[in-house]
């Protein structure tokens, strides 16, 4: 599991725990992680669980990453995408391209990645808190 922080002046505003469903359906792992939780920061945290692994949201878009990397666009539509999304980005032991991932992230259309459920829910997740902070985060929902 990954978890951000989000912070200011006066301390932190959210925090965000990202983790791997790794086989139990996504929506199990996400009540385990919420409850792990202490109860304290429940209210500023925020989390998202990938179906599967990370990979599976980084081709949840299969035209945009196939594209980005110049191969074909079957390679990203199998079940468990991890080894050949691993091999796209050149991803190793020592080199995890954190950088080029975030970059790819950064220009992905994640309107696209609204079809994967544990995605959606994510969003929905940074949408709710993003009205509760006060900032604003674009509406991929209505569009």
């Amino acid at each position: 599991m990954a978890a951000f922080q989000l912070t200011t002046e006066e301390g932190v505003d959210c925090i965000v725990f990202l983790t791997d469903s790794n086989g139990p359906h996504w929506r199990k792992v996400l009540r385990a992680e919420k409850d792990r939780c202490r109860l304290e920061h429940r209210d500023i945290a925020v989390f998202g669980v990938c179906l599967r692994n990370v990979e599976s949201w980084l081709s949840a878009d299969p035209d945009y990453i196939a594209n980005y990397f110049g191969r074909p666009r079957n390679e990203f539509t199998i079940d468990d995408p991890k080894g050949i999304v691993e091999s796209a980005f050149g991803i190793t032991k020592a080199d995890k391209k954190e950088d080029e991932i975030a970059a790819f992230v950064f220009n992905a259309p994640l309107r696209q990645w609204l079809i994967n459920q544990s995605f959606e829910e994510f969003y929905k997740s940074i949408r709710r808190m993003s009205r509760q902070l006060g900032c604003q985060v674009e509406n991929l929902l209505d569009q």
